[in-house]
Order: C-alpha cells, then sequence, then structure tokens
C-alpha cells in the first residue's frame, strides 16, 4: 500500500496588507470575524456582543463592544496571504487608525446599510483618498429592516467617492431573506455599466466606449484591477457580516484588485541571509526599513510585544537594530536593542517560529524594550506606503503646512484637549506609580505625550472624552490604579513673535548663586518644525555633561511652557557659555537655563495659539442663514459653501473652527435643521487665539518638574 501524504499548503507567493475601516458600530469587526471564518482561518465565529472575537483582544474592548487598538490576524487564499488590521471606529481613536494606514496596501471601508455615510465615513474616506491608497467598499447589514441599496450608492457617489462600481445586486433587501448577487463582467449590461464608469477615469477606455470597438470582459477586468490599485474607482461589495452574504465576493476582490506588498512572499522558510542574524542587510542586500505600528504590553506578561511592518531588507531573530523616533521638539532619537523574538503574522508552525521577517510581511517582535508606536527602522521616507507617503506628503503641505495659522505637516493632527490626572490615594508613591502607567500607555499612543507637573499630578493629551473613559478604565484595571481627571481644556500652545536674547554670567569676583555662564538666542521658526536647539559655542568649550544638561533642560522647559502651554516652532541657540572648574556642576546648567530661556522668550515675545478643527457640514437648503451666523458666532471660518449636486436641495459648508467651540455647534445645530444636517470635523492644526490678539504675551515659564526620581 503507497504511503499517504498530507496535502501540503500552497506556498505563499504574495503578501497583502489590508485595513478594515469603518465608523463605529457598522460591523467592521464582525466583518472581520466572518472573513476569518469563511476562509478557514478561525473554527468558531465569535460575537462583539459577547466578547468572542478575535481581534477585540482586550477586556475593556471585550467590555465595551469596542476596538481601541489595532489588531492584526491573517488567512489566505490559495497563494495569497491577506493580513487584515482591524482598526477602531470610535473618532476620539482617529491617530490609531492612521499610524495603520502608512503600513497598508489597500483598505475595506465598511459602510451600514441602514445608516448609511456617517460622519466618520466621510472623514476616513478623505483620508483614504487623500492617501490615493486603494479601497474597496462593503456595505453591511443588508438584511436589516430600513437598508438601502440605490439610494446609497447615491449618497456614496456624492459623498464619499465620485466613481464607485457596484459589484453585487441585493435580492430581498431588507429582509432576513435577502442575498447578495455577485455581478459579473460577462454579463453585458454589467459590462456596459462597469465600462462608463471605468472611462471616466481613464481616457483610454472613454475612446473605447465612444468609438468602439466596446473593451472586452478581459480587457475591463485589468482596467478595474488599475483603477482600484490607483485609487480613482472604488469596487463596491454589498452583504452581510451576519450571515457571510457578499463576503465570497469581497475575499476574491481582496486578492484580485487590491495590490500585493511589494517583495511580500514567503519569508519564514528559516534561511538567514548573507550576513546571518546579527548583520544588517538582508538576503536582497538592502538594509532594513519598516515601521512598528502597535505595540501590545499584557498585564502580568514580561517586556512588550512591537508589531512591525517591513518594506525592504529582512529580520531575523538575534539580530541588533537600530530605530529611530522624534524626541521632544522634534528631536531625532534613536536606540539601539536585539530581536529576542520573532513571529510572522500568518505563518504556523515550523513557519512560525523561523525566525525571519522578509520585506511586506508583518511580524510580532519582542526585546526590544524602548520601542514606542511610530518607532521607524530605517530612513522615515521609506517607512510607509510609498504611494501613500509621496500623496500625503503634498497634501499635507497644501492642507497644514508652511503657515502659521495650520501647524503640522503629519498626517494627522495633534490632540486637541488636553487634561491632568492625579492618584485617587494621596502620597508620592501613588502618583509615582500614576505617572509610570501613563508612560507605560504613552508607548502605545504617544500622542497622548505624558508630562510630569509639580505636585505629583500628570498631564495627558486627548481626542475626546470617550478616549479619558478609556484611559481612566485601563489604569484601574491593568495597572490597580484609581485616578481622578480634571475637566478637559483646549491644548493650547505658543510661538515667539520675533528674535530674543539673553545671557547670565558667572562674575569675575564675589559671585553667588549657579555656576555657569548661559547665552541663549530664541528666534521663530515654521509652523510645525517644533523646537530645535543649536550651537553657536565650540562644541569643547564646555565638557559634554555641561552640553547635555543645557540641551536637555531646553526642550523639557519649552515642553513644560506657561502654564501648561508648550512653547514650539522655535530655535533656540546656545551664544555664550562658560564653566569654573572644578565648582561648576551639570545642576548649575540645569538650574539657570530655565532662567535665561525665559528671559530669551520674554525679550523675543510669544503669541498664544488654539487648536482648531476643519469641519464640513451639509444642512438643508432654507437653514443657511441661521446656521451661517450662528458659526459665524462661534468664530468659524466659513472658506467654501455651495450647494450640493442630486438629492435633495442643500448647502455644503466647509472651514475651520476653534476646537473649544466644536462641542457648542453639535449641541445646538440639530434644533437649526430639523435634525437633518450632517457634520464632521477633525483636528487641524491652530490660529492665534482671539482675532483681535496682536500684542506678544510672555509670562513665567513653568520649570521642568522632576517629581520622580
Amino acid at each position: 500500500m503507497p504511503p499517504s501524504h498530507t496535502p501540503r499548503a500552497p506556498r505563499i507567493t504574495r503578501t497583502v496588507n489590508i485595513g478594515i475601516l469603518a465608523h463605529v458600530d457598522a460591523g467592521k469587526t464582525s466583518l472581520t470575524e466572518r472573513l476569518l471564518f469563511d476562509t478557514g482561518a478561525i473554527d468558531r465565529l465569535g460575537s462583539v456582543d459577547s466578547g468572542t472575537t478575535q481581534t477585540d483582544t482586550g477586556d475593556i474592548e471585550r467590555e465595551r463592544g469596542i476596538t481601541v487598538r489595532s489588531a492584526v490576524a491573517s488567512f489566505t487564499v490559495g497563494p495569497a496571504q491577506v493580513n487584515l488590521i482591524d482598526t477602531p471606529g470610535h473618532s476620539d481613536f482617529i491617530a490609531e487608525v492612521e499610524r495603520a494606514l502608512g503600513v497598508l496596501d489597500g483598505a475595506v471601508l465598511v459602510l451600514s446599510a441602514v445608516e448609511g455615510v456617517q460622519a466618520q465615513t466621510r472623514v476616513l474616506m478623505k483620508t483614504l483618498r487623500r492617501l490615493r491608497l486603494p479601497t474597496l467598499l462593503f456595505v453591511n447589514k443588508i438584511d436589516r429592516a430600513g437598508a438601502r441599496h440605490e439610494g446609497l450608492l447615491a449618497d456614496i457617489r456624492h459623498k464619499l467617492a465620485p466613481q464607485p462600481v457596484a459589484m453585487t445586486a441585493v435580492r430581498d433587501l431588507g429582509t432576513r431573506d435577502a442575498r447578495a448577487v455577485p455581478r459579473s463582467l460577462d454579463d453585458a449590461d454589467f459590462r456596459a455599466h462597469a465600462a462608463e464608469a471605468l472611462a471616466e477615469t481613464d481616457d483610454a477606455l472613454l475612446a473605447r466606449v465612444l468609438d468602439g470597438p466596446p473593451p472586452t470582459a478581459a480587457e475591463l477586468r485589468v482596467a478595474l484591477a488599475a483603477g482600484t490599485a490607483q485609487g480613482r474607482v472604488h469596487p463596491v461589495f454589498f452583504g452581510s457580516a451576519l450571515s457571510g452574504e457578499g463576503v465570497g465576493a469581497l475575499v476574491g476582490a481582496m486578492v484580485r484588485l487590491l495590490p500585493p506588498a511589494p517583495g511580500g512572499q514567503d519569508g519564514a522558510d528559516g534561511q538567514e541571509g548573507p550576513h546571518g542574524p546579527d548583520g544588517a542587510d538582508g538576503a536582497d542586500g538592502a538594509a532594513p526599513q519598516g515601521t512598528v505600528f502597535a505595540v501590545e504590553r499584557r498585564a502580568g506578561a514580561p517586556g512588550k510585544t512591537a508589531y512591525l511592518r517591513l518594506f525592504a531588507g529582512e529580520l531575523a531573530v538575534r539580530q541588533r537594530v537600530t530605530l529611530h523616533r522624534h524626541g521632544p521638539g522634534g528631536t531625532p532619537v534613536e536606540y539601539t536593542g536585539q530581536i529576542t523574538s520573532l513571529d510572522v503574522v500568518g505563518r504556523v508552525g515550523a513557519e512560525a517560529g523561523a525566525g525571519r521577517l522578509t520585506a511586506g510581511n508583518i511580524a510580532k517582535v519582542r526585546g526590544l524594550a524602548e520601542v514606542r508606536v511610530g518607532d521607524r527602522l530605517g530612513p522615515a521616507a521609506a517607512t510607509t506606503n510609498a504611494a501613500a507617503t509621496a500623496k500625503a506628503d503634498a497634501d499635507a503641505a497644501t492642507e497644514a503646512g508652511t503657515t502659521a495659522d495650520t501647524g503640522t505637516t503629519a498626517h494627522f493632527a495633534a490632540p486637541s484637549l488636553s487634561t491632568v490626572v492625579r492618584a485617587r490615594q494621596p502620597g508620592p508613591g501613588p502618583a509615582a506609580r500614576l505617572h509610570a502607567a501613563l508612560l507605560t500607555l504613552a508607548d502605545q499612543d504617544p500622542l497622548i505625550h505624558t508630562r510630569a507637573l509639580p505636585g505629583g499630578a500628570t498631564s495627558v493629551l486627548l481626542y475626546g472624552e470617550a478616549q479619558k473613559e478609556i484611559i481612566a478604565a485601563t489604569l484601574a484595571r491593568d495597572f490597580g490604579i484609581e485616578a481622578d481627571f480634571e475637566p478637559s481644556r483646549p491644548a493650547h500652545i505658543e510661538r515667539p513673535v520675533g528674535v530674543g536674547e539673553a545671557c547670565e554670567e558667572i562674575a569675575r569676583r564675589g559671585h553667588t548663586g549657579l555656576w555657569a555662564t548661559i547665552g541663549l538666542r530664541v528666534e521663530p521658526a515654521p509652523a510645525g518644525s517644533g523646537a530645535a536647539f543649536r550651537y553657536e559655542t565650540e562644541l569643547g568649550a564646555l565638557p559634554r555633561a555641561f552640553h547635555h544638561a543645557i540641551e536637555e533642560t531646553v526642550y523639557e522647559t519649552l515642553a513644560q511652557g506657561h502654564d501648561g502651554r508648550p512653547v514650539t516652532d522655535c530655535v533656540v541657540t546656545l551664544v555664550r557659555s562658560g564653566f569654573c572648574g572644578p565648582v561648576s556642576t551639570a545642576g548649575d546648567f540645569r538650574g539657570l537655563t530655565p532662567v535665561v530661556l525665559e528671559r530669551a522668550l520674554r525679550d523675543a515675545g510669544t503669541r498664544v495659539y488654539e487648536p482648531c478643527h476643519a469641519f464640513e457640514l451639509e444642512i438643508p437648503h432654507d437653514a443657511l442663514a441661521p446656521v451661517s451666523a450662528q458659526l459665524t458666532a462661534a468664530e468659524a471660518d466659513i472658506a467654501d459653501a455651495r450647494e450640493t449636486a442630486g438629492g435633495e436641495p442643500a448647502w455644503l459648508l466647509e472651514g475651520r473652527i476653534p476646537a473649544r467651540e466644536v462641542h457648542g455647534v453639535k449641541r445646538w445645530l440639530p434644533g437649526l435643521t430639523r435634525g437633518e444636517a450632517v457634520w464632521w470635523s477633525r483636528p487641524s492644526g491652530y490660529r492665534p487665539l482671539g482675532r483681535d490678539r496682536r500684542k506678544p504675551d510672555v509670562r513665567p515659564l513653568t520649570p521642568p518638574a522632576h517629581p520622580f526620581p
């Protein structure tokens, strides 16, 4: 009897990394669960309501039924591996979503067939289109009462993407018997419809449609894949994550229409590159380049687990790597660590432990004690999706880049709210534990910018109140710390308006005070550039420890700022220095630097800036006058107002508004629009506080707090 052989799984030849994005409650996590179940990656279908899904693994996520952190799961379709990155749906966690966008090859944007195009849906689609990230749309919940098809397609065309291509029809819409019927390009009617839709963004195809001969089904399949890959068209699939209807067609489109990761192929065969595990280069000779987009630190588990997407080169267990990030004020920071464990996502058995990561794939990496979300391996330009980065850089420069009113060039804005956190239990011990816990949370979300304050409190930045609730619950559950949060307030910043200089010197005779000579010059820098420190003195004029003390204290003092307002977008230059050995100490320079810096800022003058939101508002046609008046009273700048095309007559307003006014707008808007208004906004840089504010204003800088040894 011939020996039996277990069939071998097909060798993975291509990988595609796909993000699942949606407005909260559209069914994003349920769709992720269904994709994993239907492709055989899991053998039991989990539920959001029961807290048994694969990607919402945190206790708080399971209890609340929402995604807070990006999570990764994978499945295979033939020789293709699909890595799914499930992202948060709540707008307070938009930074978590946008961090994931830089490591994706494509995205699936989930809508509800009942609720339709919602505020967060529009925010996400705007970002996806700006990045030109290939995107499929999945309309979920076709089996719920109130589900729409043609009307929703019109809304998608009008509000989300001008070139949707419906790839499925629906029977018995809005009933338990709803069915999604795939449409084939072999069908003449659908072929003509698809050709017209694709021709709107393809001149060569338009000529074929108008002058003949009409494009064939094979040619349209190529054109559809090319248009999707370039972000010009967006295939739309209808279905139900609950019943599985339409999910098979979506899976096929993920593999056929979304471009694979460059270099994404089987990288788990256990073979080392030419330089072995300690080498810097991979088998292809390229230095490793990648991005850390998520960090886990489980209670009771040692160390951190970093999720790293590799764009070039290779990584192996025991390899030493250097990661880069921006420190205080935007200064470059790097550190080196050794990988002790490396599990490639989607690999099983011997492949999972082979300990080699190749370009295009994602791995869970351990051993990097100081790793944080956003850390880069290799040059910054090479550590995100290349097409997305090029487009994002161009648009970010236009939208937020170079004027003093707009702020950062990052393609997601900084949080616009701040709060102060105190341990409920008094004493220095609980305060120290609280600060350490918040620093741990900052590894997962560096944008919260934890900052120690005098008296044992800690300041953090927020996107919204839901984020505050999650932080409070995490502190209590994972760290055993009950904490009190002050009411949130806008996170103001200050920028210098002129050039200022100050100096303190050691007296030649009878000196009293700190034994240090420091001269500093402060001058404004472009908006969004952060703080920078420069030397005009010779580096050897002071001992290295004294130089380090001055530079470190400058950044700390600017970060503390005035009354919690950091001073940013400036260049501080050391223009004079001196010491008296052996009397002078690094402590003298740390103590004198804030005094000199404050005087230099006073000489330069500063202006306070408040955070703003970019908004888009759709209102009924007859509500323009009262809504515009209220927005003007709320200090909004309306940049554009135009009548919408198609559907009910309406006005679309776009502009910027102070973050402090957003909550109030949401409160009065329904009353002026009969509840028909559609509002979305997101943080969008800064503008001077107060329309008539012209006079520079400097208050004493808060000295750097060092409450914890």
